[in-house]
């Protein structure tokens, strides 16, 4: 398996060796934030040159709690699950209009493994070849035990790509997105 990194460049022929091009599905766990929209455009310009489908997943719990740590609802707000996938998927159509967009709702507000769990349930119902991951502390010498990345990144039946900031691609033959990069580049 290959470690990415958002510094690394790799020509496109070591990547499609690595993944292979048959029935490709590029998936990325996505809950909103600036780096799960930076995975989603990342999953985007390589599936354009590779022409692999965009599968996004979400694991919405019916918490209020959560739903205010990720920014879903405001602090007065209580959740409603409908409204938050809407909001989600209207995202992930502005960044990646071609790609499909699934949700769990779950009643509980389970530790962090556990609805990593849900997470790659998910995941895995897609077999992917990739799954696109933005985290900022996946792969770093100390992990801490509330990232849902590293347990999602922990399986070894997909490869994964992290991407740690929302830069342009670093790949000659990967086309930007023209819309999710701001003017100096970034």
């Amino acid at each position: 398996m290959f470690g990415f990194d958002s510094q690394l460049c790799l020509p496109l022929e070591v990547i499609e060796q690595a993944v292979g091009t048959d029935d490709m599905t590029f998936v990325v766990p996505f809950d909103g934030s600036e780096l799960a929209e930076a995975a989603l455009v990342r999953a985007t310009e390589y599936g354009a040159v590779l022409d692999e489908d965009i599968v996004v997943v979400t694991v919405i719990p019916e918490r209020n709690r959560y739903a205010r740590e990720k920014g879903w609802i405001g602090e007065n707000e209580t959740v409603a699950v409908d409204a938050i996938a809407e909001q989600l998927r209207d995202q992930v159509e502005t960044l990646a209009p071609a790609a499909s967009f699934e949700y769990e709702r779950i009643r509980e507000f389970p530790p962090e493994s556990r609805l990593a769990g849900h997470i790659e349930r998910l995941i895995l119902e897609h077999e992917p070849s990739v799954v696109f991951l933005g985290s900022d502390n996946v792969g770093r010498v100390v992990t801490p035990l509330t990232s849902v990345g590293a347990h999602v990144a922990a399986d070894h039946s997909y490869d994964v790509f992290v991407v740690r900031q929302p830069a342009p691609p670093n790949v000659d033959a990967v086309e930007a997105h023209e819309a999710f990069y701001d003017e100096d580049g970034a």
